[in-house]
């Protein structure tokens, strides 16, 4: 005996939104009243971050003495690296809004290249 074959329509709101040089597609999540939460995941600031938790892995694995040795074995300039580096300091949670895509209006990552503010609120 064989079972009826059934369909199931998945149904996700999206948008796509054009920035110079790239589109970002930007979904319409729901939070726990039911009510959309727009996410828009900006993949420059999710790639730099992504890149500073590895150097940073790379450092405390002893794989590299200084920020200055790593700069060279990995061919970038070591002011950049060592700015980058920075971004492993912010708040986990910040980190985790970032990687979900509801990170502050605000929170790019030429802002957080800028430098890291003192408190966590800002």
């Amino acid at each position: 005996m064989t079972m009826p074959v059934s369909h199931v329509t998945v149904r996700v709101p999206l948008t796509i939104r054009r920035r110079p040089g790239r589109k970002t597609l930007v979904s319409l999540g729901f939070g726990a009243e039911g009510g959309r939460i727009a996410t828009k995941t900006d993949p420059a600031l999710v790639k730099a971050l992504a890149r500073a938790f590895r150097y940073q892995k790379l450092l405390d694995e002893g794989r590299y003495a200084s920020i200055s040795e790593m700069a060279t074995a990995e061919k970038i300039e070591r002011g950049y690296l060592g700015t980058l580096l920075r971004l492993t300091l912010l708040a986990p949670d910040l980190v985790e809004a970032i990687l979900n895509g509801r990170q502050p209006e605000g929170v790019t990552l030429p802002r957080l290249l800028e430098g890291v503010p003192l408190g966590w609120g800002e």
